[in-house]
């Protein structure tokens, strides 16, 4: 008995695939405090500036789920029998016009605030929403296909790591610190932890469509080694900010976080695969949130016992 077909509305949220958009919210919210932390973040345009940089970061992760499902789905990759979630496209549940039709709808609300971020903070943040743009869609579509070339990795870290918060840093008022960068690492460690988590549960699949992630082409040894080394980062990064960067000890927490979710790797390392890795998925999922938030939080905490923002 075959099962029943979700409802059009469960199977566009599922495409959205609201899970993984804390890779958007956490360096987002990273950014913003340290504007904050700064004295940057000043009045109402400042928020709308930080407000903006979550909206196009977040359209731009969603036009890449939707090229994703689209452009895997055409290939064959996304077949029945993979182990994660249904995808849309690859299992019928939606036509491949409608997704070019959705990802098209998705890239042009991007462009919003994208303009308003270079109207008010300059011509590169345009730069970066069309780069952004490319990269998002060429993250699985032809010519790029930066995901079957082993390239998804590096993308993930950079856009959803560094760029996403010393831009947010920077819309506020121009200026790109060291240690946004630097505090960067982690968010973009953790996207790469939930990237490569996928990717080794797909791995054969991944292979048999000619898909050459990094796990695909060096193994699952290199994908368990990888993720635990991009979840010890994210604890530390914190604490390397506190000592060499003097931010605020409080966003030590952060760090105790990322500790708290150790299993997510811990299971890993000790060999859990298969549809098994799809709760290490969620919990990489859920630590992007909680990450942002607690770091966002210690900001403010900090700040507030030291007497308020510079």
């Amino acid at each position: 008995m075959n099962p029943a077909r979700p409802s059009t509305a469960a199977v566009w949220v599922s495409a959205l695939r609201p899970k993984t958009l804390g890779a958007s919210l956490c360096p987002v919210l990273m950014g913003g405090a340290l504007a904050y932390h700064d004295g940057a973040l000043k009045d109402t345009l400042q928020w709308q500036l930080v407000g903006s940089a979550f909206a196009g970061a977040c359209l731009l992760q969603i036009a890449s789920n939707f090229a994703n499902d689209l452009f895997d789905g055409l290939r064959g990759t996304d077949s029945g029998e993979r182990l994660g979630p249904a995808r849309a496209v690859g299992c019928k549940l939606v036509t491949p016009r409608a997704m070019v039709f959705a990802l098209c709808i998705t890239l042009v609300f991007a462009g919003f605030p994208a303009w308003f971020l270079a109207h008010h903070s300059g011509v590169v943040f345009a730069i970066i929403g069309v780069c952004g743009a490319i990269a998002a869609v060429g993250y699985t579509a032809p010519p790029f296909t930066l995901a079957y070339r082993g390239l998804g990795d590096l993308f993930v870290f950079v856009f959803f790591g560094p760029i996403a918060v010393a831009g947010t840093r920077a819309a506020c008022d121009g200026a790109w610190t060291i240690s946004a960068l630097v505090c960067g690492l982690a968010p973009g460690a953790i996207a790469v932890c939930l990237l490569a988590t996928n990717n080794l549960r797909d791995r054969v699949g991944d292979l048999s469509n000619d898909k050459r992630t990094l796990v695909a082409r060096f193994g699952q040894r290199f994908g368990r080694t990888q993720i635990i080394v991009c979840h010890v980062l994210a604890c530390i990064v914190p604490m390397f900010a506190v000592i060499m960067l003097q931010l605020p000890p409080t966003i030590m927490l952060a760090s105790f976080i990322a500790f708290m979710f150790a299993p997510a790797s811990i299971t890993i390392a000790r060999g859990r695969d298969g549809v098994a890795l799809n709760k290490n998925l969620a919990m990489f999922g859920a630590l992007l949130y909680v990450y942002g938030a607690t770091f966002a939080l210690a900001i403010w905490t900090g700040q507030s016992m030291s007497g308020g923002a510079k």
